[in-house]
């Protein structure tokens, strides 16, 4: 394996051979070097997509953070190298390294993925194959590092359970601490009973137990799946005492400072700000909402520490742009009072304050003009489906004329163009609910056109639906390709004939690529693997994705696409990533589908319990942590769920 100083050497030869030589070189302003010898547990943090994605995302942000205040381990970062990169790192013998030492990631104790979305699973297994480790979990040795991922998508680990040695579920600011205690002690363990002249190296498998054991990780190897005769999965099952049957998310009680001294990078990329998390979780409860439904509870931080930090982050980084984020920003409790200070403390300052995820109301245009928003990017809105029919459907619904009402608002506030976000293919969705996008969005225009003229604009961003899991719509089927092509068409033939509409959207394949990674079973790792033999990697990006390589992959191991895609599920069915709990039950997961079917509403879960299964699951963390910064009804109220609900959904469904 190659030293730092000769990847540096090699590296001086072909970077600029390269586009973007700055997203390999690292040494970026708050980037941390630590001394390698001076640390017990090395972390590499990956996140498989280009830098220009990468170095943005909040979860790998914290998680970086997290790990370099300890004096006993460091994290470095590392990033999948776009296709040019790639080839010469190939030609020249270069492993993949981390950006700060430039030492290559067989060198760390501990290889952590942060997979977000499913399009970037070919990506990491390209980074693995870079690094010169092998994929499979089962052919690691002692002399190979720990292999972890965590992420959104993770909530279904099961299409690269043979990759990964082990899965975060949930959230990682504490669990990765357990992590790599657990790493220590049977690194702590081995040098007291080995030679004193033989290396350090892991006890692979007592590493793995160990880690099985941490509330929150799932270690695949200690599981097995079983099928019934028509393909479905039969059960998931724990096959080593050390393994529990249900593996339960982490969640943090209250969430700790965020990290202020964000990396500034080389170059130019997508997101180049400072972000504040204000809050996380939702109680909306949208049935399409894959991450409002994962990350219940929602807890708030307040309102002195968000300003705090965001002072701190402009000091530290220089950026001129601030995202405020949550999944709906509107629903912080203190939002008002958010909006006052930092106008208050960044008066005068020329930032840029942006508040995303707000929901559709004219306080919405209030609090972005009152941040002195500027109007030349757009305001984006996401109704999510043009009909009231289907708004009820979703459990996102907003009578029309309220979004007319906020439109109009909108444009006679200054903006001259709005963003507005549909979906196509949800449930039980008609070809006259497709129409109702055009008509809506011609309303709108038409609206903006009587307070503003002819300068107004309108995008309308349209993609598709994939049932989720851990979602009420996890027992539809997806939309089929002909579907999808024939309302992209109608879409397409009526809107763009006004030029002052701009219309996007989502390729059939893509969306059946997703489907078929986020509602796989073990069987789709097989699947993922040929694939990626087949070529195909960086599966989100127009310039290099291969739909080509995917069908022939589900041919080599007699699988049917269609089986995860436009199968509608049993009532009964078993899911693949059953053994897994967001602490949301089936059971009502179950109720709220068949009351989307009946067109009802649930409204905003603050306001009345319905026993989704957060508050017994977390019952004790409530009880340590009874701060105001959690969300959910309190269980004495009226509205919370009755001593009777508790007790029937502490017992499972």
């Amino acid at each position: 394996m190659l030293t730092p100083e000769q990847i540096e050497s090699k590296l001086d030869r072909i970077l600029l051979k390269v586009q973007k030589p700055g997203r390999y070189v690292g040494g970026e302003l708050n980037s941390i070097l630590k001394n390698w010898d001076d640390v017990q547990t090395k972390v590499a943090l990956i996140f498989p997509d280009i830098y220009d994605l990468g170095v943005s995302n909040v979860g790998l942000k914290i998680l970086y953070d997290q790990i370099n205040q300890r004096d006993d381990a460091l994290a470095e970062r590392a990033y999948a190298p776009w296709v040019d990169m790639e080839a010469l790192m190939r030609e020249h013998g270069i492993p993949m390294y981390a950006l700060e030492s430039k030492r290559p990631l067989m060198d760390f104790d501990l290889i952590g993925f942060t997979l977000p979305y499913e399009t970037l699973y070919t990506n990491a297994l390209n980074i693995l194959d870079l690094a010169g480790i092998p994929l499979r979990s089962i052919e690691r040795d002692a002399t190979h590092p720990i292999i972890i991922a965590g992420g959104h998508s993770t909530i279904n680990p099961e299409p690269m359970h043979t990759f990964m040695d082990a899965f975060v579920i949930g959230e990682g600011e504490e669990v990765i601490h357990d992590i790599i205690n657990a790493i220590q002690r049977v690194k702590s363990q081995k040098s007291k009973v080995g030679e004193d002249l033989q290396p350090l190296t892991f006890d692979r498998e007592a590493i793995l137990l160990e880690l099985a054991k941490i509330p929150g990780v799932y270690v695949p190897r200690f599981y097995e799946t079983t099928y019934l005769e028509d393909g479905t999965v039969a059960q998931t099952q724990s096959i080593n005492v050390a393994a529990p049957k249900i593996v339960n998310k982490r969640i943090v009680a209250k969430l700790p400072p965020p990290p202020t001294k964000f990396i500034v990078p080389n170059i130019d990329v997508i997101h180049n700000r400072v972000s504040i998390e204000i809050m996380r979780g939702c109680t909306r409860g949208c049935r399409f909402c894959h991450a409002g439904m994962i990350t219940r509870p929602v807890r708030e931080r307040s309102v002195d520490e968000i300003v705090d930090a965001a002072e701190a982050s402009i000091r530290a980084t220089g950026f001129e742009d601030l995202a405020l984020l949550s999944l709906s920003s509107s629903d912080y409790t203190y939002i008002n009072e958010l909006v006052d200070a930092m106008s208050k403390r960044f008066e005068g300052r020329n930032l840029i304050v942006g508040l995303p995820s707000l929901r559709i109301e004219s306080v919405s245009v209030d609090l972005m003009e009152r941040l002195k928003q500027n109007r030349s990017s757009g305001f984006t809105l996401a109704p999510e489906a043009a009909s009231e029919r289907m708004r009820r459907i979703i459990n996102k619904f907003i009578p029309d004329e309220d979004i007319l009402d906020a439109t109009r608002e909108i444009y006679r506030r200054g903006w001259t163009t709005i963003k507005l976000y549909f979906m196509i293919g949800h449930p039980s969705e008609t070809i006259e609910d497709v129409q109702a996008i055009v008509d809506l969005c011609r309303r709108v225009l038409e609206e903006g056109r009587k307070v503003a003229g002819w300068k107004v604009k309108l995008h309308a961003g349209v993609s598709t639906f994939v049932p989720k899991p851990q979602t009420p719509f996890q027992w539809v089927s997806c939309d089929t390709k002909e579907n999808i092509l024939e309302k992209q068409a109608l879409l397409k033939r009526q809107l763009l004939k006004d030029k002052s509409i701009r219309l996007s959207w989502t390729k059939p394949e893509d969306t059946l690529l997703e489907a078929w990674l986020s509602r796989g079973d073990r069987r789709m790792a097989e699947v993922v693997y040929s694939a990626w033999k087949n070529g195909a990697k960086f599966d989100a990006w127009d310039e290099s994705k291969k739909h080509e390589a995917w069908l022939p992959a589900f041919e080599e191991h007699g699988l049917d696409p269609a089986f995860y895609t436009h199968r509608q599920r049993r009532t009964d069915e078993i899911f693949p990533w059953e053994h897994i709990s967001t602490a949301v039950r089936k059971n009502f997961l179950f109720q709220d589908f068949r009351q989307s079917l009946e067109g009802k509403i649930r409204v905003d879960c603050r306001l009345n319990c319905y026993a989704c299964g957060i508050l017994p699951t977390f019952a004790n963390l409530r009880r340590e942590n009874p701060g105001e910064g959690w969300k959910c009804p309190d269980v004495k109220s009226p509205n919370a769920a009755s001593s009777h609900q508790l007790s029937v959904i502490s017992g499972g469904d």
